[in-house]
């Protein structure tokens, strides 16, 4: 089967959630299937998968050969603190979406509650749950590599390090990140991740503010590669995303494969996708949980050995073999309606 897997990342804004999906993608279906695979080809494939939504992934989805799998890893929510004037253009996006995942001929759901929400949005064509996964033991830490991380970044090796990453963005909870810092003051806190939609990402110029003006024992790293996010999972203790809306988290997954345990916001999205595997809270109970993880090694040790949980789910030979799966039954079902249309 010859795939072509399609993400308009690859030459435009990179760091970000989708891009690392999509080379995992490409990454995990050319380890584990026996798939001719392709990025962004202009070959013709037997199947493209398209994982984002723009006017290069559009040429393709209308006018590409083959049958056509998109995956669902922006939902309209998804905009609404993330780029600016989001508020204005949601049902524009909402309409947009429908008929982009409609035009498919099967939407890969990145976790449950993607599911429900293309159910909600109008979406009739097939939906394949397939959460994202990658390759885990890229991201296993050592006490070498812890080492050497912390004297790469200047970090004392007795310093409890709360680390966070993705875009800064007000949908990120960046302010919640900082106001944790400033109730656990001895704690090192670090966000990995800066604005690579710049002056297009929703309160640009407030979520600049706040990377420039903060407590001491916090540190924006900016925009930094893939690699560079490992090393700083080396270097840290505890995961903390205060996110407020994620179509499914892969960084999530990235800190549990590292050993880190994970304090994530109470969300039901979570619930759903990472089971017991995490620690939850609010923005008034953030700052205390964090000093528990520093001050109660049983209960440090219990929520580190729960993350493990969530890096063995979502591996990516699992989800390669997924993946093939829903290949084949796309290109039966586009075969059979062809054939049947054919004989009408």
């Amino acid at each position: 089967m010859k795939v072509n897997v399609i993400s308009e990342s690859a030459f435009t804004v990179q760091g970000h959630g989708v891009h690392s999906a999509f080379t995992d993608t490409v990454d995990a279906l050319r380890d584990y299937t026996d798939c001719d695979v392709m990025a962004n080809s202009g070959r013709r494939a037997d199947l493209i998968h398209i994982h984002t939504v723009g006017p290069y992934s559009l040429v393709k989805l209308v006018w590409g050969g083959g049958a056509k799998v998109v995956s669902a890893h922006v939902m309209p929510e998804s905009f609404v603190g993330s780029l600016v004037g989001a508020k204005y253009w949601y049902g524009i996006a909402k309409m947009y979406l429908r008929w982009f995942y409609n035009r498919s001929d099967g939407v890969v759901a990145v976790s449950g509650e993607v599911v429900d929400e293309l159910a909600k949005m109008g979406v009739h064509k097939p939906v394949y749950l397939v959460p994202n996964s990658i390759n885990t033991q890229s991201f296993v830490t050592t006490q070498q590599l812890r080492m050497a991380a912390r004297k790469e970044f200047g970090i004392p090796e007795n310093a409890f390090v709360v680390i966070g990453s993705g875009q800064v963005q007000p949908r990120k909870r960046i302010d919640t990140f900082v106001a944790a810092a400033k109730t656990v003051s001895n704690a090192q806190f670090i966000w990995v991740g800066g604005m690579p939609f710049k002056k297009l990402a929703a309160d640009s110029g407030a979520m600049a503010q706040v990377m420039h003006q903060h407590p001491d024992n916090v540190i924006f790293t900016g925009q930094v590669k893939r690699e560079e996010v490992m090393k700083y999972f080396n270097a840290a203790d505890l995961f903390f995303f205060p996110s407020i809306q994620e179509t499914f988290g892969l960084v999530i997954v990235e800190a549990a494969a590292a050993g880190l345990p994970i304090l994530l916001r109470d969300l039901v999205g979570y619930q759903q996708t990472f089971g017991d595997g995490y620690e939850k809270g609010t923005d008034e109970t953030f700052g205390a949980t964090i000093n528990r993880f520093q001050t109660d090694q049983t209960y440090y040790r219990s929520w580190k050995q729960a993350a493990k949980k969530i890096s063995e789910r979502y591996d990516t030979k699992a989800g390669a073999v997924r993946l093939l799966h829903v290949y084949h039954e796309v290109i039966n079902q586009r075969a059979n309606a062809t054939q049947t249309k054919s004989e009408a």
